[in-house]
């Protein structure tokens, strides 16, 4: 059985240890994923090209995939890269961004699933409800309302894809299907700014870069994100000033916050 996620314990190991977290993510959101990482304290890097991603893998401590604006040629660079962070055994994050939008994304999401081990597997309810099966289809990159049991489905998955399924919503939920999470930290701002997705995914792989437990690396992300998205919300008059206080916010934080605003239950 876990211990309690010691969730600021590994916010300041960020910043102690300043991993490199590699890139192949979304061209729409990817400075704002720089950015979020390097907030953090920690080091970004992103390397699309087939020629060197597998390469700048052996500099990193974690791997970050999104496939939000994808073509077949950047999935192919991705696997090599997935592979690469495989033989060297650092953890692999796949956000299955848009998954459910198209055949073309539910096929490479599978393909990249297939062909390296993923070790956090990230998305909204629509997303991940599409790679486990179900008859879904997503809003563009915004969730559509799914039937049935999310954490149910979270689990199954994660159980058949030996893997930690993380999804991203009203009530997150972070499960390796022995171990589930709920995180109800956030606030409905985050809608409002593109990329927040994106950057959470940005966000638990840098914890993973420094925590081997893919649970507890994206418990902890996912509360540190939200908790600061919370503080910014309070002093935002819009989706420009919250996305200025959110980058503050999170860089300002201090384990007296996180332990006083933290909201997580085990189930």
């Amino acid at each position: 059985m876990r211990t309690k996620i010691d969730v600021a314990g590994l916010f300041e190991k960020i910043r102690k240890e300043n991993p490199v977290v590699h890139h192949l993510t979304n061209w729409v959101t990817i400075s704002d994923c720089a950015q979020i990482v390097k907030t953090l304290g920690a080091s970004p890097v992103m390397a699309h090209a087939r020629e060197e991603a597998a390469d700048m893998v052996k500099i990193a401590s974690s791997l970050v995939l999104n496939i939000g604006t994808l073509t077949p040629e950047l999935v192919e660079a991705m696997k090599l890269a997935a592979q690469s962070a495989n033989a060297k055994g650092i953890p692999v994050v796949l956000d299955v961004c848009g998954a459910g939008a198209t055949p073309l994304r539910d096929q490479k999401c599978l393909e990249l699933l297939r062909e390296a081990r993923i070790d956090i597997l990230k998305g909204n309810t629509s997303e991940i409800a599409r790679i486990a099966g179900e008859n879904v289809r997503t809003r563009g990159v915004d969730a559509a309302a799914v039937g049935g049991d999310l954490a149910a489905i979270a689990q199954t998955l994660a159980r058949s894809r030996k893997c930690t399924v993380v999804v991203t919503g009203r009530e997150d939920i972070v499960t390796d299907g022995g171990v589930t999470y709920l995180i109800k930290n956030g606030h409905e701002m985050m809608t409002r700014l593109v990329g927040t997705g994106c950057m959470a995914a940005s966000v638990i792989g840098t914890f993973a870069a420094v925590e081997k437990d893919p649970v507890a690396a994206a418990v902890a992300g996912l509360v540190c994100f939200e908790v600061a998205a919370e503080l910014a919300a309070e002093r935002s008059k819009g989706p420009a000033t919250f996305k200025e206080k959110l980058f503050d916010d999170l860089y300002n934080l201090d384990a007296k916050t996180i332990e006083r605003l933290q909201k997580i239950r085990n189930v």
